[in-house]
């Protein structure tokens, strides 16, 4: 029996789905969600979970076998009868600008517009670079950099903000004119990362493509947002990595204008609990500085 294996329609959802397919010798089924068909803002639709509803629904009722998110937009809270059976290898997590005429974040001009869709790195924008303007975007890759340097005064943008690896899997990395650092501008939990849902006891159609540091990683970033019970579109960012048998993981959470931030990090020893363990004292610590009359976590 072939695997059916679930994914949304864009160009950069099929371009992820379809290396998984590629490694278990699946074949892909397209499913629709709201996500996809609204014109409205992301976060007026309730954020980027929007989009593994619809896919949710399909495994549930065994229309697929298995469905592969970009893992950052999956929501914290674990769905009734579905597992995460594999994380495959975590590809780059860092954002990218993509600017007219080879511009960085610091060369933009002032009063340039700069296109995101993303309340993180929107916040982000407005606290290292008050003077540049933020434009709201949707769109599949292909739009939103369709817009930077456009004919059109009224769709023109000098730049956009996307990730790094959603670029690259669409053959699209030509466009970048910075990657920019994760010290500076940590980016949302578990970007870059994939996530291969299946039903609860089905783990092993494809458990076989699971890597441990990426899940240990995204799990520790994920961690926090489900600590400070906050959605994926809320205005933080996080970066964990492993090295000499630790766990290190760094998150900030922003006011939504940019006008503040805070930070923590901390690290463990890699054990059974690492990932819960250091998201609990790292959500700890920010909600102690007052993480949640600094932004929305709903």
């Amino acid at each position: 029996m072939t695997l059916r294996i679930g994914t949304r329609g864009s160009a950069l959802a099929l371009a992820q789905a379809g290396t998984i397919a590629d490694a278990l010798g699946g074949e892909l089924v397209v499913i629709t969600s709201e996500g996809d068909t609204s014109t409205a803002s992301l976060a007026s639709l309730g954020g980027t979970g929007v989009f593994a509803k619809a896919l949710r629904d399909a495994l549930l009722a065994g229309e697929i076998d298995a469905v592969v998110h970009s893992y950052k937009d999956l929501p914290t809270a674990k769905a009734s009868g579905l597992s995460v059976a594999a994380v495959p290898r975590r590809a780059d997590a860092r954002d990218a600008l993509c600017a007219r005429d080879g511009l960085t974040f610091d060369t933009l001009p002032e009063g340039a517009r700069v296109g995101t869709g993303s309340p993180r790195r929107r916040a982000q924008v407005a606290s290292l670079r008050p003077d540049l303007e933020l434009v709201d975007i949707r769109g599949n890759v292909d739009t939103r950099l369709g817009r930077v340097g456009a004919d059109d005064p009224e769709r023109r943008l000098d730049a956009v903000i996307l990730a790094a690896a959603g670029l690259d899997r669409v053959g699209r990395s030509d466009a970048v004119t910075e990657l920019l650092d994760l010290d500076t501008w940590p980016t949302a939990p578990a970007q870059g990362a994939l996530a291969i849902e299946t039903r609860r006891d089905e783990e092993k159609l494809v458990s076989r493509l699971d890597h441990r540091p990426t899940r240990l990683t995204t799990s520790a970033e994920r961690g926090v947002l489900a600590e400070l019970e906050a959605g994926c579109a809320a205005p933080i960012g996080a970066h964990a990595f492993v090295e000499d048998d630790m766990l290190f993981l760094t998150a900030r959470i922003y006011a939504p204008d940019g006008s503040a931030h805070l930070t923590a990090s901390h690290a463990t020893v890699l054990q059974k609990d690492a990932a819960a363990d250091v998201a609990a004292r790292v959500a700890a610590e920010l909600l102690a500085a007052g993480a949640a009359e600094l932004a929305p976590l709903g």
